[in-house]
């Protein structure tokens, strides 16, 4: 029971580490053959094969692409020949050395890519100032700039993967063809080459593809050579569409392509191999079904060639195949879709509308009724209230207040009847005595305005 639920949970979880890894590619590779002009794998529109033809007519992207494999292939050379020398050192070099050695060597890969691509174009602007060439020589060339600065990191990954294959080496083949007449160069092409193929071989991969998706080191050196790395990003600052996806369907299919190549061949030899010791092909495949040569005990090879019918199927349904049915009819959905989407926020609009002027006349009710203007006791139309202040504006209006009570006479001195103080009341500007010409008395002053405007105050007496 243990061994039991030990291998199931062994088998869930490389079921999740796969996903994990595998997962985002899958997803991309599906949004390629969706209709939608976002990538996207869900909701499903129509099955499609435009994108590819749309990658295709991209020319930003067709020149990445020429861009990126001219700088991989010098970015491969160079790095794989240096890479070569600095294994061969490490492994001959004084052992005291080697660590102090190995340790500059190796920095590189340590320094960001960003402080790399700065270092180069500075460098070698300042080589091409010194030897006075023009900013149009082949050392300002983006081209070779960005070969030089990413092969200072790459060969530091081809040194170890090649010094790997040395440890393995026995110096004494080399000893003996020196000791049979061989040069140095001699023995070094006919002997360790030969044993340092392999690790070349995937060295060179390695390279390639590192320079292949390099950006931060590119980012400074590319000047009118962008890579293809570089053409994506400005294409996704403006916005994307599923020929990206495309474009990834592509290089997934080639990488899985040349896996399966490349482990088909493998298995081959080892079956070469084991028939070179007198075993037959049923006791290295264990008495299988029989199939062609080829694949027989290969089931790398079997895969392959399913993947390649895969491959032919596809493009043969990509010739015969048309989506503008489908696109039409989903064309017409997401325009009914609309309109139905409209035509919900505009009743939702026309409610709300609504609700608000139903709140509004809720909140102003009862704000302007008359019966709040005027008392509950109404008094008699012909009669104005002698106390009350039923006006509102605390008879500040009432024509009484400019005359006294009794209509042809002043009021009497202490007497404040008008609200205003006696300020309007005529009598205010002349004296009690105006009739007999005579001056009032000078402590007598009874038009409210201390005789200021007397005709007397402009004269002595």
């Amino acid at each position: 029971m243990n061994l039991s639920a030990l291998r199931v949970s062994v088998w869930i979880y490389l079921a999740i580490f796969f996903a994990y890894l595998l997962g985002p590619l899958v997803i991309m590779s599906v949004t390629a053959f969706n209709s939608s002009v976002f990538p996207r794998a869900t909701p499903w529109e129509c099955l499609t094969f435009d994108w590819f033809g749309e990658l295709f007519r991209d020319e930003r992207i067709l020149n990445g692409i020429k861009n990126s494999f001219i700088i991989g292939a010098g970015t491969v050379v160079l790095s794989v020949a240096m890479g070569l020398a600095g294994a061969l050192m490490l492994t001959q070099i004084w052992p005291k050395l080697r660590a102090t050695y190995y340790t500059v060597v190796i920095a590189p890969i340590l320094i960001p890519g960003v402080v790399l691509g700065i270092s180069t174009l500075v460098f070698w602007d300042r080589i091409n100032r010194f030897l006075g060439l023009g900013p149009d020589s082949f050392l300002s060339n983006g081209i070779f700039l960005t070969v030089i600065g990413q092969s200072t990191f790459i060969a530091s990954y081809c040194m170890l993967v090649l010094v790997a294959r040395l440890q393995r080496y026995d110096i004494g083949q080399t000893e003996a063809a020196l000791d049979l007449g061989a040069t140095h160069a001699q023995a070094f092409r006919k002997v360790l080459l030969p044993f340092m193929r392999p690790a070349i071989a995937s060295a060179a991969v390695l390279a390639f593809l590192a320079s292949f998706e390099n950006y931060n080191t590119t980012t400074f050196t590319f000047g009118q050579y962008p890579t293809l790395t570089i053409e994506l990003a400005q294409k996704v600052r403006y916005g994307i569409n599923p020929s990206i996806s495309a474009l990834a369907f592509i290089i997934v299919a080639l990488t899985v392509f040349f896996a399966l190549l490349n482990e088909s061949i493998i298995r081959r030899r080892q079956l070469a191999f084991a028939a070179r010791q007198n075993r037959s092909v049923g006791e290295v495949t264990g008495g299988g079904p029989r199939l062609p040569r080829f694949l027989s005990g290969n089931p790398a090879a079997i895969v392959l060639v399913i993947f390649c019918i895969g491959a032919i199927t596809v493009v043969g349904t990509a010739t015969a195949y048309s989506p503008d049915a489908c696109i039409a009819r989903v064309t017409e959905e997401k325009r009914l879709e609309a309109e139905q989407r409209i035509q919900e926020l505009r009743e939702q609009r026309e409610e709300e509308r609504r609700q608000r002027e139903e709140e509004r006349q809720r909140n102003f009710e009862g704000v302007f009724d008359p019966d709040e203007l005027t008392p509950g006791t109404e008094a008699p139309a012909e009669a104005a209230p002698e106390d009350s202040d039923s006006s509102g504006f605390g008879n500040v209006f009432n024509p009484g207040n400019l005359q006294s009570e009794e209509e042809g006479e002043a009021p009497d001195d202490g007497g404040d009847d008008s609200g205003f103080g006696n300020a309007f009341d005529p009598g205010n500007l002349q004296s009690d005595e105006e009739e007999e010409g005579t001056a009032p008395a000078e402590e007598d002053d009874s038009s409210g305005f201390g005789n200021v405007f007397d005709p007397g105050n402009l004269q002595s007496e």
